[in-house]
Protein backbone atom coordinates (compact mmCIF):
# COMPACT_ATOMS: atom_id res chain seq x y z
CA UNK A 1 0.00 0.00 0.00
CA UNK A 2 1.03 3.48 -0.68
CA UNK A 3 -0.21 6.62 0.85
CA UNK A 4 0.87 10.26 -0.72
CA UNK A 5 1.03 13.04 2.09
CA UNK A 6 0.64 15.70 -0.02
CA UNK A 7 3.14 15.11 -2.38
CA UNK A 8 5.46 12.42 -0.53
CA UNK A 9 5.00 9.04 -1.07
CA UNK A 10 4.95 7.12 2.55
CA UNK A 11 5.84 3.04 1.63
CA UNK A 12 4.47 1.05 3.89
CA UNK A 13 3.92 -3.08 4.60
CA UNK A 14 0.53 -3.71 6.50
CA UNK A 15 -0.07 -7.22 8.40
CA UNK A 16 -3.80 -7.53 8.90
CA UNK A 17 -5.04 -4.05 9.80
CA UNK A 18 -1.94 -3.00 11.52
CA UNK A 19 -0.01 0.02 9.85
CA UNK A 20 3.89 -0.59 8.81
CA UNK A 21 6.92 2.01 9.74
CA UNK A 22 7.63 2.41 12.76
CA UNK A 23 5.31 -0.18 14.77
CA UNK A 24 5.46 -3.01 12.13
CA UNK A 25 8.40 -4.99 9.35
CA UNK A 26 7.57 -2.45 7.08
CA UNK A 27 9.43 -0.93 3.96
CA UNK A 28 11.79 1.63 4.84
CA UNK A 29 13.13 4.58 2.64
CA UNK A 30 16.57 4.67 3.83
CA UNK A 31 18.18 7.81 2.30
CA UNK A 32 21.88 7.20 3.53
CA UNK A 33 21.96 11.17 2.66
CA UNK A 34 19.31 11.91 5.24
CA UNK A 35 21.91 11.06 8.50
CA UNK A 36 21.45 12.78 12.07
CA UNK A 37 23.29 13.33 15.27
CA UNK A 38 21.05 13.68 18.53
CA UNK A 39 21.93 15.79 21.26
CA UNK A 40 20.40 15.69 24.74
CA UNK A 41 19.07 12.19 23.47
CA UNK A 42 17.22 10.91 26.76
CA UNK A 43 16.10 7.21 25.57
CA UNK A 44 16.05 7.97 21.94
CA UNK A 45 12.50 8.36 21.23
CA UNK A 46 12.82 11.24 18.80
CA UNK A 47 16.03 9.36 17.21
CA UNK A 48 13.28 6.76 16.45
CA UNK A 49 10.67 8.45 15.35
CA UNK A 50 13.38 10.23 12.80
CA UNK A 51 14.62 6.78 11.81
CA UNK A 52 11.38 5.60 11.24
CA UNK A 53 10.71 8.41 8.79
CA UNK A 54 14.13 7.06 6.75
CA UNK A 55 16.48 8.77 8.78
CA UNK A 56 20.06 7.13 9.28
CA UNK A 57 21.50 8.11 12.86
CA UNK A 58 25.08 8.47 12.97
CA UNK A 59 25.53 8.80 16.85
CA UNK A 60 23.94 9.79 19.84
CA UNK A 61 24.86 12.10 23.11
CA UNK A 62 23.67 11.48 26.43
CA UNK A 63 25.12 12.05 29.68
CA UNK A 64 22.67 9.67 32.33
CA UNK A 65 23.79 6.14 32.22
CA UNK A 66 20.44 4.39 33.03
CA UNK A 67 19.07 6.62 29.77
CA UNK A 68 21.77 5.80 27.65
CA UNK A 69 21.68 1.81 28.89
CA UNK A 70 18.12 2.08 27.34
CA UNK A 71 19.20 3.69 24.00
CA UNK A 72 21.57 1.40 23.73
CA UNK A 73 19.94 -1.72 23.99
CA UNK A 74 17.07 -0.50 21.91
CA UNK A 75 19.16 1.41 19.05
CA UNK A 76 22.41 0.23 19.30
CA UNK A 77 23.21 -3.22 19.91
CA UNK A 78 19.90 -4.66 19.33
CA UNK A 79 19.76 -5.20 15.92
CA UNK A 80 16.50 -3.85 15.09
CA UNK A 81 15.72 -2.48 11.47
CA UNK A 82 16.34 0.96 13.31
CA UNK A 83 19.76 1.80 15.00
CA UNK A 84 22.75 4.50 14.73
CA UNK A 85 25.86 3.04 12.39
CA UNK A 86 27.82 4.52 15.56
CA UNK A 87 31.37 5.33 14.89
CA UNK A 88 34.48 3.34 16.48
CA UNK A 89 36.31 6.46 17.78
CA UNK A 90 32.97 7.10 20.03
CA UNK A 91 32.46 5.20 23.00
CA UNK A 92 29.22 3.64 23.41
CA UNK A 93 28.57 4.92 26.95
CA UNK A 94 27.29 8.12 28.44
CA UNK A 95 28.70 11.35 27.78
CA UNK A 96 27.64 15.32 28.41
CA UNK A 97 27.12 17.06 24.90
CA UNK A 98 30.38 19.49 26.89
CA UNK A 99 32.36 16.72 26.86
CA UNK A 100 31.57 15.49 23.89
CA UNK A 101 32.11 18.85 21.88
CA UNK A 102 35.44 19.53 23.57
CA UNK A 103 36.91 15.96 23.32
CA UNK A 104 35.95 14.88 19.88
CA UNK A 105 35.79 18.40 18.56
CA UNK A 106 38.61 17.12 15.80
CA UNK A 107 36.66 13.98 14.57
CA UNK A 108 33.33 16.69 14.67
CA UNK A 109 35.34 18.19 12.19
CA UNK A 110 35.80 15.28 9.77
CA UNK A 111 31.99 14.92 9.92
CA UNK A 112 31.17 18.45 8.53
CA UNK A 113 29.61 18.54 5.41
CA UNK A 114 28.12 14.34 6.31
CA UNK A 115 25.64 14.94 8.82
CA UNK A 116 22.59 16.44 7.11
CA UNK A 117 20.90 17.00 10.82
CA UNK A 118 21.35 17.57 14.23
CA UNK A 119 18.46 17.08 16.48
CA UNK A 120 17.65 17.34 20.43
CA UNK A 121 16.24 18.70 22.84
CA UNK A 122 18.29 20.57 25.96
CA UNK A 123 16.80 19.56 29.16
CA UNK A 124 13.35 21.53 29.85
CA UNK A 125 13.36 21.80 33.68
CA UNK A 126 14.03 25.29 34.04
CA UNK A 127 11.56 26.46 31.74
CA UNK A 128 8.72 24.17 32.36
CA UNK A 129 5.26 25.44 33.79
CA UNK A 130 4.63 21.70 35.25
CA UNK A 131 7.79 22.53 37.68
CA UNK A 132 9.70 25.10 39.16
CA UNK A 133 10.31 27.35 36.67
CA UNK A 134 13.92 28.32 37.57
CA UNK A 135 15.68 31.56 35.80
CA UNK A 136 19.15 30.30 38.11
CA UNK A 137 18.87 26.38 36.70
CA UNK A 138 21.97 25.55 35.06
CA UNK A 139 20.74 23.44 32.42
CA UNK A 140 18.91 26.30 31.02
CA UNK A 141 22.44 26.86 29.26
CA UNK A 142 23.46 24.16 28.06
CA UNK A 143 22.28 24.90 25.01
CA UNK A 144 25.89 26.28 24.78
CA UNK A 145 26.89 23.26 24.04
CA UNK A 146 24.53 22.07 21.70
CA UNK A 147 25.50 25.24 19.88
CA UNK A 148 29.35 24.63 20.01
CA UNK A 149 28.75 21.34 18.31
CA UNK A 150 26.62 22.96 15.54
CA UNK A 151 29.44 25.35 14.46
CA UNK A 152 31.47 22.68 14.46
CA UNK A 153 29.86 20.41 12.03
CA UNK A 154 27.47 23.21 10.29
CA UNK A 155 24.50 20.59 9.58
CA UNK A 156 21.68 21.66 6.79
CA UNK A 157 19.64 21.38 9.15
CA UNK A 158 19.07 21.91 12.87
CA UNK A 159 15.70 20.32 15.15
CA UNK A 160 15.34 21.55 18.50
CA UNK A 161 12.64 20.49 21.12
CA UNK A 162 11.67 21.67 24.34
CA UNK A 163 8.47 22.65 26.13
CA UNK A 164 6.64 25.68 25.80
CA UNK A 165 8.18 27.83 28.25
CA UNK A 166 10.99 28.42 26.86
CA UNK A 167 9.74 30.67 24.18
CA UNK A 168 7.97 33.00 27.44
CA UNK A 169 10.78 35.23 29.62
CA UNK A 170 11.12 34.49 33.18
CA UNK A 171 8.94 37.38 34.91
CA UNK A 172 5.80 36.39 33.03
CA UNK A 173 2.60 34.22 33.48
CA UNK A 174 2.27 32.12 36.32
CA UNK A 175 5.41 33.11 37.60
CA UNK A 176 4.81 36.85 37.31
CA UNK A 177 6.77 37.57 40.58
CA UNK A 178 10.17 36.47 39.38
CA UNK A 179 9.93 39.70 37.35
CA UNK A 180 13.64 41.30 36.84
CA UNK A 181 13.57 44.96 38.24
CA UNK A 182 16.43 45.60 37.85
CA UNK A 183 19.42 45.05 35.00
CA UNK A 184 18.73 44.43 31.38
CA UNK A 185 15.55 43.50 30.20
CA UNK A 186 14.85 39.76 30.24
CA UNK A 187 14.70 37.39 27.41
CA UNK A 188 12.93 34.37 26.37
CA UNK A 189 15.49 31.39 25.93
CA UNK A 190 14.58 30.85 22.88
CA UNK A 191 15.20 34.29 21.58
CA UNK A 192 18.40 33.67 23.07
CA UNK A 193 19.15 30.29 21.04
CA UNK A 194 17.26 32.10 17.51
CA UNK A 195 19.66 34.55 17.89
CA UNK A 196 23.13 32.15 18.16
CA UNK A 197 21.73 30.00 15.68
CA UNK A 198 21.30 32.91 13.36
CA UNK A 199 24.65 34.34 14.60
CA UNK A 200 25.94 30.86 13.18
CA UNK A 201 24.29 31.08 9.53
CA UNK A 202 20.79 29.52 9.53
CA UNK A 203 17.59 30.78 8.99
CA UNK A 204 15.39 29.95 11.86
CA UNK A 205 11.36 28.98 12.31
CA UNK A 206 9.76 28.18 15.60
CA UNK A 207 6.49 26.60 16.16
CA UNK A 208 4.40 24.92 18.56
CA UNK A 209 3.09 21.57 17.92
CA UNK A 210 0.52 19.78 19.78
CA UNK A 211 1.44 15.69 20.19
CA UNK A 212 -2.48 15.07 20.04
CA UNK A 213 -3.09 16.11 16.42
CA UNK A 214 -0.55 13.44 15.08
CA UNK A 215 -1.94 10.62 16.90
CA UNK A 216 -0.72 10.62 19.84
CA UNK A 217 -3.25 10.06 23.29
CA UNK A 218 -1.93 12.88 25.12
CA UNK A 219 -2.09 16.55 24.64
CA UNK A 220 1.88 17.48 24.81
CA UNK A 221 1.79 21.08 23.48
CA UNK A 222 5.90 21.31 22.50
CA UNK A 223 7.94 24.36 21.45
CA UNK A 224 10.19 22.99 18.21
CA UNK A 225 12.68 25.02 16.02
CA UNK A 226 13.28 23.67 12.98
CA UNK A 227 16.77 26.13 11.43
CA UNK A 228 18.26 25.68 7.62
CA UNK A 229 22.06 26.81 6.55
CA UNK A 230 20.88 30.22 5.28
CA UNK A 231 23.63 29.16 2.12
CA UNK A 232 21.62 26.50 1.20
CA UNK A 233 18.22 28.59 0.53
CA UNK A 234 17.52 31.63 -1.65
CA UNK A 235 15.33 33.04 1.19
CA UNK A 236 13.92 32.68 4.67
CA UNK A 237 10.69 32.44 2.93
CA UNK A 238 11.27 29.39 0.44
CA UNK A 239 9.49 27.30 3.23
CA UNK A 240 7.27 27.57 6.35
CA UNK A 241 7.76 24.19 7.80
CA UNK A 242 5.26 24.21 10.28
CA UNK A 243 2.37 25.04 7.86
CA UNK A 244 4.00 22.32 5.55
CA UNK A 245 3.95 20.19 9.10
CA UNK A 246 -0.34 20.80 9.27
CA UNK A 247 -0.79 20.18 5.85
CA UNK A 248 1.13 16.12 6.41
CA UNK A 249 -1.45 15.83 9.39
CA UNK A 250 -4.31 13.76 7.09
CA UNK A 251 -1.40 11.85 5.40
CA UNK A 252 0.15 11.03 8.27
CA UNK A 253 -3.15 9.86 10.32
CA UNK A 254 -4.05 7.90 7.12
CA UNK A 255 -1.04 6.15 7.02
CA UNK A 256 -0.79 4.49 10.88
CA UNK A 257 -4.44 3.61 10.34
CA UNK A 258 -5.85 6.50 12.66
CA UNK A 259 -8.80 9.16 12.54
CA UNK A 260 -8.53 12.39 11.20
CA UNK A 261 -10.95 14.00 13.30
CA UNK A 262 -10.86 12.53 16.54
CA UNK A 263 -8.07 12.07 18.80
CA UNK A 264 -6.83 8.70 20.48
CA UNK A 265 -8.66 8.81 24.06
CA UNK A 266 -6.37 7.13 27.26
CA UNK A 267 -8.75 3.80 27.35
CA UNK A 268 -8.21 3.33 23.55
CA UNK A 269 -4.70 3.01 24.09
CA UNK A 270 -4.47 1.70 27.30
CA UNK A 271 -7.34 -0.90 28.16
CA UNK A 272 -5.38 -4.35 27.00
CA UNK A 273 -3.38 -3.18 29.80
CA UNK A 274 -5.59 -2.98 32.94
CA UNK A 275 -5.14 -5.25 35.96
CA UNK A 276 -8.46 -5.24 36.97
CA UNK A 277 -9.63 -9.67 36.98
CA UNK A 278 -6.64 -10.31 38.77
CA UNK A 279 -4.22 -10.26 35.56
CA UNK A 280 -0.85 -9.42 37.69
CA UNK A 281 1.95 -11.46 37.78
CA UNK A 282 5.08 -10.91 39.79
CA UNK A 283 7.45 -8.48 38.15
CA UNK A 284 9.73 -9.80 36.39
CA UNK A 285 12.43 -7.09 37.82
CA UNK A 286 11.34 -6.30 40.88
CA UNK A 287 10.69 -9.16 42.68
CA UNK A 288 8.49 -7.64 45.98
CA UNK A 289 6.60 -5.87 42.82
CA UNK A 290 3.52 -6.65 40.79
CA UNK A 291 3.02 -6.58 37.20
CA UNK A 292 0.54 -6.53 34.93
CA UNK A 293 0.03 -8.81 32.08
CA UNK A 294 -1.27 -8.35 28.55
CA UNK A 295 -4.96 -9.30 27.58
CA UNK A 296 -5.95 -9.59 23.56
CA UNK A 297 -5.54 -5.99 21.88
CA UNK A 298 -9.01 -4.07 21.72
CA UNK A 299 -7.84 -1.30 19.37
CA UNK A 300 -5.84 -0.12 16.38
CA UNK A 301 -3.38 2.05 18.11
CA UNK A 302 -3.31 -1.41 20.69
CA UNK A 303 -1.96 -3.33 17.57
CA UNK A 304 0.31 -0.51 16.13
CA UNK A 305 2.06 -0.40 19.72
CA UNK A 306 2.05 -3.95 20.34
CA UNK A 307 3.73 -4.73 16.82
CA UNK A 308 2.72 -8.56 17.01
CA UNK A 309 4.11 -9.35 20.15
CA UNK A 310 3.30 -12.64 21.51
CA UNK A 311 4.87 -12.31 24.74
CA UNK A 312 2.69 -12.62 27.95
CA UNK A 313 4.10 -9.72 30.13
CA UNK A 314 4.85 -5.73 28.79
CA UNK A 315 8.07 -4.69 29.37
CA UNK A 316 8.02 -1.89 32.81
CA UNK A 317 4.70 -2.74 33.84
CA UNK A 318 5.21 -2.53 37.09
CA UNK A 319 2.76 -2.04 40.16
CA UNK A 320 3.26 1.26 42.60
CA UNK A 321 3.10 -0.75 45.72
CA UNK A 322 0.04 1.59 47.16
CA UNK A 323 -0.78 1.61 51.05
CA UNK A 324 -3.98 0.70 51.61
CA UNK A 325 -5.69 3.99 52.77
CA UNK A 326 -3.83 5.45 49.42
CA UNK A 327 -5.97 2.94 47.48
CA UNK A 328 -9.20 4.22 49.22
CA UNK A 329 -8.20 7.81 48.35
CA UNK A 330 -8.04 6.92 44.62
CA UNK A 331 -11.15 5.01 44.57
CA UNK A 332 -12.79 7.90 46.10
CA UNK A 333 -11.38 11.17 43.60
CA UNK A 334 -12.44 8.75 40.74
CA UNK A 335 -15.64 8.03 41.93
CA UNK A 336 -16.47 11.69 42.85
CA UNK A 337 -14.22 14.25 41.15
CA UNK A 338 -13.86 16.16 37.46
CA UNK A 339 -12.21 13.38 35.18
CA UNK A 340 -9.59 14.67 33.04
CA UNK A 341 -9.10 17.85 34.75
CA UNK A 342 -6.89 18.92 37.83
CA UNK A 343 -8.31 18.43 40.97
CA UNK A 344 -10.08 21.91 42.23
CA UNK A 345 -8.67 23.76 45.59
CA UNK A 346 -11.73 22.15 47.20
CA UNK A 347 -11.25 18.74 46.20
CA UNK A 348 -7.29 18.61 47.25
CA UNK A 349 -7.90 20.06 50.67
CA UNK A 350 -10.38 17.69 51.23
CA UNK A 351 -8.25 14.91 50.60
CA UNK A 352 -5.03 16.59 52.31
CA UNK A 353 -3.39 16.94 49.37
CA UNK A 354 -0.39 19.61 48.51
CA UNK A 355 -0.02 18.57 45.07
CA UNK A 356 -1.57 20.97 42.44
CA UNK A 357 -1.44 18.98 39.84
CA UNK A 358 -3.50 15.51 40.11
CA UNK A 359 -5.69 14.51 37.24
CA UNK A 360 -7.77 11.37 37.37
CA UNK A 361 -7.75 10.93 33.34
CA UNK A 362 -10.90 10.77 31.29
CA UNK A 363 -11.48 7.20 29.66
CA UNK A 364 -12.74 8.77 26.20
CA UNK A 365 -10.13 11.44 25.95
CA UNK A 366 -6.58 12.29 25.61
CA UNK A 367 -4.51 12.35 28.47
CA UNK A 368 -2.87 15.61 30.01
CA UNK A 369 0.42 16.02 29.29
CA UNK A 370 2.96 13.86 30.98
CA UNK A 371 5.92 14.62 33.46
CA UNK A 372 8.37 12.96 35.25
CA UNK A 373 6.63 12.55 38.46
CA UNK A 374 4.11 9.53 38.05
CA UNK A 375 1.99 10.10 41.15
CA UNK A 376 0.70 12.98 38.88
CA UNK A 377 -2.05 11.25 36.74
CA UNK A 378 -4.57 8.62 37.88
CA UNK A 379 -5.69 5.79 36.42
CA UNK A 380 -8.99 6.03 34.57
CA UNK A 381 -10.60 3.20 36.25
CA UNK A 382 -8.21 1.23 38.74
CA UNK A 383 -7.33 3.25 42.08
CA UNK A 384 -3.66 3.65 41.19
CA UNK A 385 -0.99 5.60 39.01
CA UNK A 386 0.09 4.80 35.70
CA UNK A 387 2.76 2.43 34.73
CA UNK A 388 6.09 2.73 32.73
CA UNK A 389 4.88 0.79 30.03
CA UNK A 390 1.47 2.71 30.06
CA UNK A 391 3.43 6.26 30.06
CA UNK A 392 4.98 4.52 26.97
CA UNK A 393 1.95 3.83 25.28
CA UNK A 394 0.27 7.34 25.96
CA UNK A 395 3.67 8.96 24.01
CA UNK A 396 3.64 6.26 21.17
CA UNK A 397 6.30 4.38 22.25
CA UNK A 398 6.27 0.73 20.47
CA UNK A 399 6.32 -2.29 23.19
CA UNK A 400 9.17 -3.84 22.29
CA UNK A 401 10.91 -0.66 22.84
CA UNK A 402 12.22 -1.42 26.55
CA UNK A 403 13.37 0.56 29.53
CA UNK A 404 16.21 -0.07 31.18
CA UNK A 405 17.30 1.55 35.56
CA UNK A 406 15.67 2.51 38.25
CA UNK A 407 12.27 2.95 38.21
CA UNK A 408 12.11 6.21 40.32
CA UNK A 409 14.20 8.38 41.74
CA UNK A 410 14.08 11.01 44.33
CA UNK A 411 15.03 14.24 46.39
CA UNK A 412 18.49 15.88 44.86
CA UNK A 413 19.46 12.65 42.63
CA UNK A 414 16.43 14.11 40.71
CA UNK A 415 18.35 16.70 38.54
CA UNK A 416 21.32 14.29 37.89
CA UNK A 417 19.20 10.95 37.50
CA UNK A 418 17.06 9.37 34.39
CA UNK A 419 15.09 6.40 35.43
CA UNK A 420 12.42 5.17 33.96
CA UNK A 421 9.34 7.45 34.48
CA UNK A 422 11.72 9.96 33.48
CA UNK A 423 13.06 8.85 30.31
CA UNK A 424 9.38 8.02 29.16
CA UNK A 425 7.99 11.40 30.49
CA UNK A 426 10.73 13.37 28.72
CA UNK A 427 10.65 11.56 26.02
CA UNK A 428 9.76 12.86 22.35
CA UNK A 429 7.20 11.04 21.10
CA UNK A 430 7.77 8.80 17.74
CA UNK A 431 4.66 10.08 15.60
CA UNK A 432 6.32 13.37 15.99
CA UNK A 433 9.64 12.76 15.14
CA UNK A 434 8.22 10.49 12.70
CA UNK A 435 6.10 13.34 11.36
CA UNK A 436 8.95 16.16 11.50
CA UNK A 437 11.54 13.17 9.68
CA UNK A 438 9.10 13.22 6.45
CA UNK A 439 8.97 16.93 6.37
CA UNK A 440 12.23 17.06 6.56
CA UNK A 441 12.88 14.90 3.73
CA UNK A 442 10.30 16.89 1.75
CA UNK A 443 12.74 19.79 2.27
CA UNK A 444 15.40 17.98 1.86
CA UNK A 445 14.13 16.56 -1.58
CA UNK A 446 13.10 20.28 -2.48
CA UNK A 447 16.97 21.39 -2.18
CA UNK A 448 17.78 18.72 -4.53
CA UNK A 449 15.61 19.28 -6.76
CA UNK A 450 16.61 22.87 -6.77
CA UNK A 451 20.44 21.76 -7.11
CA UNK A 452 21.28 23.14 -3.93
CA UNK A 453 21.80 19.87 -1.90
CA UNK A 454 25.10 18.96 -2.73
CA UNK A 455 27.63 19.72 0.39
CA UNK A 456 30.89 20.64 -0.45
CA UNK A 457 33.47 22.23 2.02
CA UNK A 458 35.53 25.06 0.91
CA UNK A 459 37.84 26.97 3.82
CA UNK A 460 36.25 25.18 6.89
CA UNK A 461 32.45 25.82 6.17
CA UNK A 462 29.86 23.81 4.53
CA UNK A 463 28.13 25.39 1.20
CA UNK A 464 25.50 23.87 -0.77
CA UNK A 465 25.96 24.68 -4.07
CA UNK A 466 24.26 24.18 -7.73
CA UNK A 467 24.65 20.86 -9.35
CA UNK A 468 26.17 20.81 -13.00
Amino acid sequence: MRTEMNGYDVTQTIEGSVSGHLYQGSEVHNHTDRTFIDLFAGAGCLSLGLMSAGWQGILAVEKDKMAFQTLNDNLVEAGHIYGFSWPEWYPKKQCSVGSFASKYNHKLLDLRGRVTLIAGGPPCQGFSFAGRRDKTDYRNLLFRSYMEVVRTVQPLFILLENVHGIAIEFGKGKHSKMANKIGRPSMPYSQRITRSLEKAGYHVYPGLVRAVDYGVPQLRPRYFLLAVLRTAVPSKEWCNPFDELVRLREGFLESKGLPINQPVGVKEALSDLETNNGRTWQCVDSPRFKQGKYSPAQTHYQRLMRCAKTEILPDSHRLANHRSDIVARFEDILKTCRRGMQLSKDDRERYGLKKNCVVPLDPEKPSHTLTTLPDDLLHYSEPRILTVREYARLQSIPDWFKFRGKYTTGGDRRVRECPRYTQAGNAVPPFIGEVIGILLSRLYDRLKKNGTAKITTTAGKVQYVERS
